[in-house]
């Protein structure tokens, strides 16, 4: 298994859960009332339905919309590990477990030297991984780790303004043309072609992102 050596964890807190953190974190100040006084309110005297309660936190109590989602979220019962600190790192390990199950058990050690790669590249990268890909950031993604088959998982980059030529392994998602990060990919199926070109392409797109 990869390890971080220097930080102690594998995994770091996604982007959008350290947002919707501070989000909560910030609503006392901000509203008069917590997180969990605010989920109470919804439940005794909000409407009936989800997007009826988000609306009505918006409109009566001028809640922005990403703070209304969060309450509701919080008063229905679900959303801890999207909002949680805590709650997410304790779920990013059960991501991937879940996403090398089963038929896809053979890609782990794929996974596992993509992810030992990545980290390799400097102490600022960032494993986060989501239910169904697991994203790499430096100051934003660069890379993308998804298996999208039973014998491959497709590695892809954020290589818009790279230098050269892409050879005819790197395959562009057309990222570029929709706005995406990830512009390009490499498919792999196993350990032995996580090779120089690799590895210098996510070095590149490392360097993009400095």
């Amino acid at each position: 298994m990869p390890r971080r050596s220097r930080s102690g964890g594998l995994y770091r807190v996604h982007p959008a859960v350290a947002k919707a953190a501070a989000v909560i974190e910030g609503l006392p100040k901000k509203t008069g009332r917590s997180i969990e006084e605010w989920a109470h309110l919804v439940a005794r005297k909000g409407p009936a339905g989800t997007d009826a309660r988000r609306e009505w936190l918006e409109r009566e109590h001028g809640l922005s919309a990403t703070a209304a989602a969060i309450v509701v979220d919080r008063a229905e019962g679900r959303g801890a590990e999207q909002t949680d600190r805590a709650a997410y790192l304790m779920a990013a390990a059960e991501y991937v477990e879940q996403m090398y199950a089963g038929d896809k058990a053979v890609l782990r050690p794929v996974y596992d030297a993509l992810v030992d790669l990545a980290l390799s590249l400097g102490d600022d990268v960032k494993i986060c991984p989501c239910q169904t890909v697991v994203p790499v950031y430096r100051q934003s993604v660069i890379a993308r780790i998804e298996p999208v088959t039973p014998t491959r998982i497709d590695f892809g980059l954020a290589l818009k303004g790279a230098p050269g030529t892409p050879p005819d392994r790197l395959e562009p998602t057309g990222g570029l043309e929709k706005g995406d990060r990830i512009t390009h990919r490499i498919p792999l199926s196993s350990v032995d072609e996580i090779d120089e070109q690799v590895a210098a392409w996510l070095k590149i797109a490392y360097d993009l992102n400095g």
